[in-house]
């Protein structure tokens, strides 16, 4: 599998710099709420047909790595 790094791209001249995929104007924020709301990725696909399977992976990943890396700082 592809790191994310490879797939998701900040350009502060597309969607005001948030993580987009492959420069796309879709962005990893677009991805998690589209799957929070109960969208499958074939349905995300389908709809999308511009994205891949592993864009949907990049994403979440992304995501994640995120999440592992905030701290409270008490």
């Amino acid at each position: 599998m592809t790191h994310y790094s490879e797939i998701i791209t900040i350009n502060p001249q597309i969607r005001f710099g948030q993580p987009t995929i492959r420069g796309m104007r879709i962005t990893v924020s677009d991805i998690l709420l589209w799957l929070a709301s109960g969208m499958t990725a074939s349905e995300i696909l389908e709809d999308y047909p511009d994205l891949q399977q592993e864009d949907i992976h990049a994403a979440l990943s992304y995501a994640a790595d995120r999440e592992h890396k905030i701290r409270i700082a008490s």
